[in-house]
């Protein structure tokens, strides 16, 4: 039973928690039963998007910034997202960040709520 309790403990997204509990939460929240399904309705929605915003967010800086960075948010029941944080918080993430603001994605599952998720992004040579 403490284990479950830990567990019900970092998937519930706390409002002030630092920027790496909520990517952990995000993470775990991933790997739920629910997650692989939501991840994938996810990215069907905003694949493309997310990629041609990547794509113009490094054409925006020059020379182009292509240092990785995770990007976090809450999506709350109607997939709209809010609290949206990027670390390091380069000019690319900043951009990125602003693009997934104007974005709604499908509704989550109903726990934890709001649901976190993550994105990593980085450029592979």
């Amino acid at each position: 039973m403490p284990i479950l309790l830990a567990l019900a403990l970092q998937l519930s997204p706390d409002a002030g928690a630092d920027f790496h509990t909520r990517v952990t939460q995000a993470k775990l929240a991933e790997g739920a039963a629910t997650g692989p399904a939501y991840q994938k309705q996810m990215w069907e929605r905003i694949g493309n998007a997310t990629t041609d915003a990547y794509k113009a967010c490094l054409a925006s800086t020059q020379p182009p910034d292509k240092s990785p960075f995770t990007l976090v948010a809450d999506v709350a029941v109607d997939g709209r997202l809010s609290r949206i944080a990027v670390q390091p918080e380069t000019k690319t993430a900043q951009c990125m960040a602003s693009h997934f603001a104007s974005w709604t994605l499908p509704a989550p599952p109903a726990k934890p709520a709001p649901y976190p998720v993550e994105v990593d992004f980085s450029i592979k040579p």
